[in-house]
C-alpha cells in the first residue's frame, strides 16, 4: 500500500498537475498530455523505443529458445555449457555496460578487430557491392557502433542478447515438461527432428513462450540502464529511449507532472500490447487438458 499503490495513485494525480517538486502541485487538467502530443522529443523517444523492441524482442526470444534447445541435448559437459550461458545474466548492469563499451569501441574494440580479418573484409566488400547496386549507403569501416546514429540502436539491441540467461533457464524448465512419450510416438510415426520440434515440442512449450513474450514486452519498453550508461541517449538522440526522457523530465528538469503523464502513457502502451498478446494467445498457446 505505502510503497506501491499510494505512489501509483499520486502519479495519476500529478499527471494532471504542474508539479516541480519544489512547489505544491497545481491542477492544470490535461495540459501535460496535450503538450506531449506536440513534443518532438517525446515522439523521437517513443519511436526509438518501439524500434528497439521490434529488433530486440523477437530476436531475443528466438536466440534464447535456440540456446535452450541446444542446451537440452544430452552431451558431455552439458552443465558447463548451461553455466556459461547463464553467467552473463548475473553480471551487474554497470559492469556489463562498461565491458560492451570496450567491445564496441571503434578503434580498439574486439568486434571491429575481428571484422578487420580478411574473410570479414571480403564479406563487407561484397555487401557494399550489393548495396551500391540498389543505391543504399555503404558500410564504412571501422564501424562506429556507438558513435554512428545508424548503428547505435541495433548495437544496443544486439547487446541485449548478452542477458538471455534467465529466459533460457525458463525455457529449459519448460522443455523438461514436454512428454517424452509424445516425442517417441511422433518418431515412430516417421516424424523427423524438425517436424517433432514444430508439431510436438513448440506446442507443448507455447505457454512458456507466451510467458516470456509478456515479460519481454514489459522489459524492452522500459529499457533504461544500459543505454543511459553507454550512450546517454546519443548520438543525435538515436538511442534516447522513452524511459530516459521520462527520467530526465522528472529528475533533471523537475517536471514531475509531465513525467507522470509520460509514465501513464507508457503503462497504457504496455497494457495495450499485452492485451494483444493475450488475445492472440488463444490461437497459438496450447494448454494440456484443454
Amino acid at each position: 500500500m505505502v510503497f506501491t499503490l499510494i505512489p501509483v495513485v499520486l502519479s495519476l494525480y500529478y499527471s494532471v498537475c504542474d508539479y516541480s517538486l519544489l512547489q505544491p502541485p497545481a491542477y492544470i487538467g490535461g495540459a501535460n498530455y496535450h503538450e506531449l502530443l506536440d513534443d518532438p522529443i517525446f515522439r523521437k523517444s517513443l519511436t526509438n523505443t518501439l524500434l528497439y523492441a521490434i529488433i530486440a524482442l523477437p530476436a531475443g526470444l528466438m536466440v534464447s529458445l535456440g540456446l535452450a534447445l541446444l542446451l537440452n541435448v544430452k552431451v558431455a559437459g552439458q552443465t558447463f555449457y548451461r553455466t556459461v550461458i547463464f553467467l552473463p545474466s548475473l553480471v551487474p548492469t554497470v559492469a556489463s555496460a562498461m565491458l560492451w563499451m570496450w567491445l564496441f569501441n571503434a578503434k580498439l574494440g574486439l568486434i571491429n578487430t575481428v571484422l578487420d580479418w580478411l574473410p570479414f573484409r571480403l564479406l563487407i566488400a561484397g555487401i557494399n557491392a550489393i548495396l551500391g547496386l540498389v543505391h543504399l549507403p555503404q558500410i564504412e569501416t571501422p564501424i562506429g557502433w556507438l558513435t554512428n546514429p545508424a548503428w547505435a540502436l541495433p548495437a544496443l539491441a544486439f547487446m541485449s542478447f548478452w542477458g538471455v540467461g534467465h529466459t533460457v533457464v525458463i525455457y529449459l524448465a519448460g522443455l523438461q515438461d514436454v512428454p517424452s512419450e509424445l516425442l517417441e510416438s511422433a518418431e515412430i510415426d516417421g516424424a523427423g527432428m524438425t517436424r517433432r520440434l514444430w508439431h510436438v515440442t513448440l506446442p507443448m512449450l507455447s505457454p512458456v513462450i507466451f510467458f516470456n513474450l509478456i515479460m519481454a514486452i514489459i522489459g524492452t519498453l522500459q529499457v533504461f540502464a544500459i543505454p543511459y550508461i553507454m550512450t546517454g541517449g546519443g548520438p543525435a538522440r538515436a538511442t534516447y529511449f522513452f524511459t530516459m526522457y521520462l527520467y530526465d523530465n522528472a529528475f533533471r528538469y523537475l517536471k514531475m507532472g509531465y513525467a507522470s503523464a509520460m509514465a501513464w502513457i507508457q503503462l497504457l502502451i504496455i497494457l495495450a500490447l499485452t492485451a494483444i498478446a493475450f488475445w492472440s494467445s488463444r490461437k497459438w498457446v496450447y494448454y494440456q487438458g484443454k
